[in-house]
Formats: structure tokens, C-alpha cells, sequence
């Protein structure tokens, strides 16, 4: 990808502070490189340049080229909702916790635009899950997600009892609070916690991770890019499951309704600076090979 980039839209979370400063940084230095800035509309005006377009969320990406997401992981979901189907990409810069998308660091935040503006990075296409909920009358809902689809007991406190198949077939019933459909992009998150495995983002695979498995030998599954999953809740269970992708609801899952979960043929678009490394990355915030006579990363 050759494209040069001028017309960049800002999202993050503005009531943290952290965020807060680098976007009032970032704004400025975008303005003086000639930049056309846009940000959410309620944004306060004392924080940003009079220059930067405010816009309301629904329309702030609308004649970007390029979106900067500010924040954490959860703020480049929602950044990666805001692209998809628009050809947008989308660069992070890591003012949250672990920041597996957000891999620009706040201090090399401004070496690294200027890379990106020069045209110098990697492009990095994410493959979406496409999840449709069906209920027992026929009728559904659908969304796309960067990271997972996941199915939870409700607040009942009581574990459901879920069945997969796979392409037609039957695989297993699961007891306990619920399943993680992650992408590759997921794998390092929620169903990594639920001891899947860590899946490099390149492969177009569905991992199936148990959430609390009342049985050892219900096991967290890899599938591939041509399958389809179906979750079906088992009638005699006596809760209901939520059903969320990339955190925000998509329904409830009841007895004589499927969730449908496969590869969509959807991408978005993930830009990094010079010099990224996937592998440098996991053990950054994976603390691997580090001990007490090793702390530092070679």
C-alpha cells in the first residue's frame, strides 16, 4: 500500500487524561504537517485546536483517509466498527493496558505519524468474523467483529448447556458459562484468558474457547477459514445466553434459536510504523523470556 495520507480522523476516550494530552498533541502536529483533523463533537472545545472539524460519531470518519484510534484495545473495536465496509485504516496508538492493536507507543506517537504520512509502514489486513442470531420465529440479527463473538450464561448465576456444529455436523456440548468465537486478531484476547491458543493474526482461522467448562475435556478447538459454526442453547437449560461481539450486544440466544458464526468476507485494515514485530510484541506484553537474571527484552 502506497497511499499517502492527509485527512485523518481522531477517536479516543477523552475523559482520560493520558489520552486526553496525546490527542490535543497529536491534533496540533497533524495541523502544522497541513493535515485536515477531525474529532467527536463532544470533544470539549478547550482541548483541541479550533482547526480540528468536530463532527458527531456517526459521521466523523466521513472523508477521512485514515483514522488514528487513541486509547486501548477497546477504543480500536470500536474505531474498526467505524471502518468497516469504508476502506479506512486504521493506526493505534497505546494509551491503555495490554494494547495488542495499539501498538504505537506515546512516546514514539509522533515519529510514528510522520512515518505513516511519509508512507512508510506495513499494512496489515484483519480478516471479521460475520455472526448472525436466528430466533426460533425466523427472525435475527447480525453484526461484524475484529475480535470475537461471545456467548455467556446470564446474571441467573446458573451455567447454560450449549451445542456445536460445524458445517452440519454435531462436535460437543458444552456445560458451564459460555463460549468464546474468537478471529486470529481475538485470539490474544478474551479467548486467550479461556486457554485457547495464541493464533498469528496472517491465518484465517474460528478458535472455540470454553468459558468456565464444567468438563476438563472440553477443550478450546481451532477450525478453519471455509467452516461454519452453529451454537444452538439446549432446551432443558434453564438460562438464557447473551450474545455480544466485540463487546456490544447483539441479543439473546434461546431455546429453538442459533448463533451462526464464520469468516466474513470483510477486512479492516491495520497500519504499523517501520520495524514492527509480531513476535516482539507478545513478549512485550506477555512478559515472556523474562526472569530475575533477564528482565530486559534484547
Amino acid at each position: 500500500m502506497q497511499q499517502r495520507f492527509s485527512r485523518i480522523a481522531l477517536i479516543g476516550k477523552v475523559e482520560d487524561a493520558r489520552v486526553a494530552d496525546s490527542m490535543s498533541a497529536l491534533a496540533r502536529h497533524l495541523l502544522d504537517r497541513g493535515c485536515s483533523v477531525s474529532a467527536d463533537a463532544a470533544v470539549g472545545p478547550a482541548l483541541l485546536p479550533e482547526a480540528v472539524a468536530r463532527r458527531p460519531a456517526g459521521t466523523l470518519t466521513d472523508g477521512a483517509d485514515l483514522i488514528v484510534a487513541i486509547g486501548g484495545d477497546g477504543t480500536m473495536l470500536y474505531a474498526a466498527q467505524l471502518a468497516i465496509g469504508r476502506d479506512l485504516p486504521l493506526l493505534g496508538v497505546n494509551r491503555g493496558r495490554l494494547g495488542f492493536l495499539t501498538d504505537v507507543s506515546p512516546d514514539q506517537m509522533i515519529e510514528s505519524i510522520d512515518a505513516v504520512l511519509a508512507g512508510r509502514f506495513s499494512a496489515d489486513r484483519r480478516r471479521l468474523l460475520s455472526a448472525r442470531l436466528v430466533h426460533a420465529d425466523g427472525g435475527g440479527r447480525s453484526c461484524q467483529a475484529l475480535n470475537d463473538v461471545v456467548v455467556r450464561r446470564d446474571e441467573g448465576g446458573r451455567m447454560i448447556e450449549l451445542e456445536t456444529w460445524i458445517d452440519g455436523l454435531f462436535v460437543n456440548a458444552h456445560g458451564g458459562d459460555g463460549l468464546v468465537i474468537a478471529s486470529s486478531t481475538g485470539s490474544t484476547a478474551y479467548a486467550l484468558s479461556c486457554g485457547g491458543p495464541i493464533v498469528h493474526p496472517s491465518l484465517d482461522t474460528l478458535v472455540i474457547a470454553p468459558i468456565s467448562p464444567h468438563t476438563l475435556s472440553d477443550r478450546p478447538l481451532v477450525i478453519g477459514p471455509a467452516s461454519r459454526l452453529e451454537v444452538r442453547l439446549v432446551t432443558r437449560s434453564a438460562s438464557h445466553a447473551q450474545i455480544t461481539g466485540d463487546g456490544h450486544p447483539l441479543g439473546e440466544l434461546d431455546g429453538g434459536g442459533t448463533l451462526e458464526v464464520a469468516l466474513s468476507g470483510e477486512f479492516v485494515t491495520l497500519l504499523h510504523p517501520p520495524g514492527h514485530d509480531y513476535y516482539r510484541l507478545l513478549r512485550s506484553k506477555l512478559h515472556w523470556g523474562r526472569s530475575a537474571r533477564n528482565a530486559a527484552d534484547p
